[in-house]
């Protein structure tokens, strides 16, 4: 069994400010770290492959630098990275993103075929969880998001949990498919010493663009990006909560005022 896993490098979010001159994220002097949805599907594709074998390849586009996620993924558990590298790929939004990525999960299924393709649910810069659908799209694959669980998979179908915004649904693929990973469905576990080793001297494939078949150029960056961001901003401050004070029953008496002036509480008349 094949697994690929798409992993980004992001930046971290607890400290990323926003610049107010010109409204995009000031990433200087910010670490980047591994998507954290992307880790834990890394982690969970080591999880099958312990079971059933194979192996687990994780790609990644973006500069250079971004070789640190997948010697990341490494120490996870990871056989082998690929990271596809070139400015043609620059300012690409999420569609052109899934062109890139797709592109590459061609040239490696041609070597080995791939099983089932990971993303995390979104990335945590984005948040829009549109990558991973798109790349299934292309590659005319089911796409099954929001997974919480793997409960069983054979040669021929998976069988997953998929988390509902009031439940969970209980559903069966057949493969290849694309699964889009909760962080619930494991822990992240400490990397065994063979692992750190190993990824601090691992080397990952580097593809520029000229290395992936059949490109349509105006499909990659910027130029094949048709979305915009016309204003970025960080959410106002939440405003100091009201002190309810006094026996229990005074502060009913406040809180129905608060409540009142809120416009959240409405008092009828009867008749």
């Amino acid at each position: 069994m094949h697994i690929v896993v798409c992993v980004k490098q992001v930046p971290d979010t607890k400290v990323i400010k926003i610049n107010p001159k010109t409204n995009t994220l000031d990433r200087r002097g910010v670490p980047s770290i591994i998507n954290p949805y992307d880790a834990h599907a890394v982690q969970e594709a080591v999880h099958l492959k312990r079971q059933h074998g194979g192996k687990v390849s994780v790609l990644s586009m973006g500069p250079p630098q971004a070789t640190a996620v997948i010697k990341k993924s490494i120490e996870i558990g990871a056989d082998e990275g690929y990271l596809i590298s070139d400015r043609a790929f620059a300012g690409a939004d999420t569609l052109a993103t899934s062109y890139a990525l797709t592109k590459a999960l061609e040239k490696i299924s041609k070597t080995s075929p791939i099983d089932m393709v990971f993303c995390g649910k979104h990335a945590i810069d984005g948040d829009t969880g549109q990558v991973g659908p798109g790349i299934a799209k292309r590659l005319d694959i089911p796409p099954i998001t929001n997974i919480s669980a793997i409960t069983k998979v054979t040669k021929d179908y998976v069988e997953l949990q998929r988390k509902l915004q009031d439940g969970y649904a209980h559903i069966r693929s057949t493969l290849p498919c694309l699964i889009t990973i909760e962080k619930e469905i494991n822990e992240i576990e400490y990397a065994p010493f063979p692992n750190m080793l190993k990824a601090v001297n691992y080397q990952p494939v580097v593809w520029s663009i000229d290395h992936l078949e059949d490109v349509d150029r105006k499909q990659l960056g910027l130029k094949g990006s048709p979305t915009v961001v016309g204003k970025m901003f960080a959410p106002p401050k939440q405003e100091g909560g009201h002190r309810l004070e006094g026996t229990p029953e005074e502060q009913v008496v406040q809180l129905v005022e608060v409540l009142k002036e809120k416009q959240y509480l409405f008092h009828f008349n009867k008749g």
